[in-house]
């Protein structure tokens, strides 16, 4: 079911709701965690997203990925599920978004060189040296990932 936050948007209006989104981790060879900076919202964040009705997680995740970043990955493990965070757009939009968080590994396809509909331009960075982030639940989720990497 494809565009079904419209669909729901369409119903319900900037009424906030609770949405399920997916992201992932993918680091280089540095150990610096791939960011892309978003057209919506003008900050960064992980590649991710919504989830369309009826799709997983893991596969929200790898579609997700693709489209934000041009990059195929493919799950490495789950780090975590997150249940506090909210997301106010600048369309008016308010969401509480429940997001799992999935350590990927590139598989193919090529880095975005160019603006698209959803990023505006990707980057490596530190994990103690981030850019301004969308919020604090994307804050959350890169220090969970860096914890992850850390441990194991």
């Amino acid at each position: 079911m494809a565009n079904y936050i419209k669909e729901i948007r369409a119903l319900v209006g900037h009424k906030p709701i609770i949405l399920n989104t997916s992201g992932g981790i993918l680091v280089n060879d540095k150990q610096q965690v791939l960011l892309n900076l978003r057209a919506d919202t003008h900050n960064w964040s992980l590649p991710g997203g919504y989830l369309e009705y009826g799709e997983t997680y893991a596969k929200a995740c790898v579609r997700e990925y693709k489209e934000d970043s041009g990059i195929d990955v493919e799950i490495v493990d789950q780090i975590a599920i997150f249940d506090q965070g909210e997301t106010a757009y600048p369309n008016g939009d308010i969401a509480q978004t429940i997001s799992a968080l999935f350590l990927v590994k590139a598989i193919g396809g090529q880095a975005l060189t160019s603006a698209s509909d959803e990023t505006l331009k990707l980057d490596y960075f530190d994990f103690d040296n981030l850019p301004p982030l969308l919020n604090q639940q994307t804050a959350d989720m890169i220090q969970a990932g860096q914890k992850y990497l850390q441990s194991h």
